[in-house]
């Protein structure tokens, strides 16, 4: 898997991101939560993954804008650790629902102690 993002990766659908938040499991490390739901898709990824941040707790898109940058930076350049040895293809939702702005190191540390969880769950099933 390479250090790439592209189109083919990004989660857009409607109903799938509905079924995600209906049909999906959760797990949290403050200030993130990842959604996820096993699931196939016609291409041949193993994730596609989207990202959210709260319009209650930051008002201005900039603000909103500026945090998904730095979550999808810090997905892009650590996917490759915990999904080079899964088979499975799976939808993310990757949800910041603190109140406070991050920066990038922050960002890093939860979200490698998100994927972490989320590793160790699915090992479990």
């Amino acid at each position: 898997m390479s250090e790439s993002y592209p189109k083919k990766e990004k989660l857009k659908s409607k109903k799938l991101i509905e079924r995600l938040f209906s049909e999906g499991q959760s797990v949290s490390a403050f200030p993130l939560r990842l959604v996820y739901l096993q699931t196939t898709f016609d291409d041949d990824v193993i994730a596609k993954t989207g990202v959210s941040v709260s319009k209650r707790n930051f008002k201005t898109a900039v603000d909103r804008n500026r945090i998904k940058r730095l979550l999808r930076e810090v997905y892009r350049l650590n996917k490759t650790l915990y999904f080079n040895n899964i088979t499975t293809q799976y939808a993310f939702m990757i949800l910041y629902i603190g109140k406070d702005k991050p920066n990038i190191t922050q960002v890093e540390s939860r979200m490698k102690r998100l994927f972490e969880k989320f590793s160790g769950k699915i090992s479990e099933q």
